[in-house]
């Protein structure tokens, strides 16, 4: 049966469009010119994968610092939309402004406040979830946010491929244009496709203010913290999510990089990139679908089994055909093992506390990010060896599928009463109420 989105929810899927031309701008091509703009990289590559690696680190640190007091006070009544606001506009601002930047040090510091921006944003953005859908419909929801969000930045990225090709091939641009150009359409995409939620967006699911609001938030924070001792199956979940996504965004932040390091042809890795992102959309859409059938805690497994076999494959990679096959295996995987982590734990959480339970699911989550890229960076400057670093990673994901089993397993009463695992989509064109 066709599943059709409603009107809020697609201006929710839009975001997703907006702001993943972000995410591969800066899995691509802004770590090449991060590359071009160190001083003594292409004599040592290690020196380079560390760099990033640690800048990397410090965005995700000032995440999980800010991430769960920002999510907490979204909570309150009114103020989800600003706070949301405020992200956008600083990401999107340090995006723009990145391509001015000429000295690696000063290109790494706006890059840390971009991307810090950039995330904080996403903590408010899977918050609203709940307010635009309905518990049944969230595993579609969120599939179709992930899938259309890779089909839909390709088109931008395809515009910066071609401002880069101008540089690095024809000759015809200087590095400078092309790094302004690059950034500047990749933030102006960026805010274009988020006026439609921000103009429509009305938060649904709120808590009320009791005296001062940032009194109010961190008291309800560490409530929530409070909490997590008695919802066994949140806590799991957490715990298995804080290591399997380690390997997910580690390898979607240090792909190029990573291909750079060990010499391969810089065009070719952003154009596997590219395609990365074309198989991800059906992959993502079609595994949503299955979602009516499969219980998503199952395709979840799938998906971090895949990934375990994906990152032991990248250890042994040296040559560019390599590099594509793998950009295709991590596409089929990518999207989905996002959108059912999202769209599992927004249906066991409380929903007028999405706002607080995002902000604790963006701790495990970037600061997963932040140990596997520092993991890589440690390791790579010990060995020398880039390859031994992305070994690690798969010890990982084996970690992350253990405590899922457990977090699965887990019978926490009070949230069995609305925990649906395997959510049946209502007839093609009917609206998804409220609860």
């Amino acid at each position: 049966m066709k599943f059709k989105l409603t009107p809020i929810e697609k201006k929710w899927v839009w975001y997703d469009v907006g702001n993943s031309a972000f995410t591969l701008l800066v899995s691509t091509l802004m770590s090449i010119f991060f590359y071009e703009l160190v001083p003594g990289a292409e004599a040592d590559g290690s020196r380079y994968v560390s760099y990033w690696s640690y800048a990397t680190s410090i965005s995700t640190i000032i995440v999980a610092v800010l991430g769960p007091t920002l999510g907490t006070l979204s909570d309150l009544r009114g103020a989800r939309k600003k706070i949301f606001s405020v992200a956008l506009f600083v990401g999107a601002a340090g995006c723009a402004v990145l391509g001015f930047m000429q000295h690696w040090m000063w290109f790494l510091v706006l890059f840390v406040l971009a991307k810090s921006a950039y995330s904080l944003s996403l903590v408010v953005y899977d918050s609203m979830l709940c307010d635009v859908t309905s518990r049944e419909r969230m595993d579609e929801v969120s599939s179709r946010g992930y899938a259309w969000g890779y089909i839909g930045s390709c088109l931008p990225f395809i515009v910066t491929i071609v401002i880069y090709v101008l540089y690095s091939m024809l000759g015809v641009l200087s590095m400078r244009v092309s790094m302004i150009l690059v950034f500047l359409v990749t933030a102006v995409w960026w805010v274009g496709c988020s006026i439609p939620l921000w103009k429509s967006y009305r938060q649904e699911h709120f808590v009320e203010a009791c005296g001062h609001p940032v009194k109010t938030g961190l008291k309800n924070l560490g409530g929530v913290f409070k909490e997590l001792g008695r919802k066994k199956k949140i806590l799991f979940f957490l715990l298995a999510f804080f290591f399997f996504i380690d390997g997910v965004y580690t390898i979607i932040d240090m792909a190029t990089a990573y291909g750079t390091s060990l010499g391969l042809n810089t065009v070719s890795l952003v154009l596997a990139l590219l395609v990365t992102q074309i198989v991800a959309f059906p992959a993502a859409i079609l595994l949503g679908m299955l979602s009516r059938k499969v219980k998503p805690q199952y395709l979840i497994i799938a998906c971090i089994v895949a990934y375990f076999f994906i990152t032991v494959y990248a250890i042994f990679l040296d040559r560019e055909y390599e590099f594509w096959i793998l950009a295709v295996c991590v596409g089929l995987f990518q999207g989905t093992i996002q959108a059912m982590s999202r769209s599992y734990y927004a249906k066991i959480i409380p929903r007028e506390k999405a706002g607080e339970y995002f902000g604790i699911y963006d701790i495990f989550g970037k600061g997963a990010a932040f140990m596997g890229t520092l993991l890589i960076g440690i390791v790579t400057d010990v060995t020398g060896n880039q390859s031994i670093g992305v070994g690690a990673l798969s010890v990982m994901f084996l970690i992350g599928l253990a405590f899922f089993i457990v977090a699965v397993r887990s019978k926490d009463p009070e949230e069995e009463a609305f925990v649906q695992l395997s959510p049946a989509s209502p007839p093609a064109g009917e609206s998804a109420e409220k609860e």
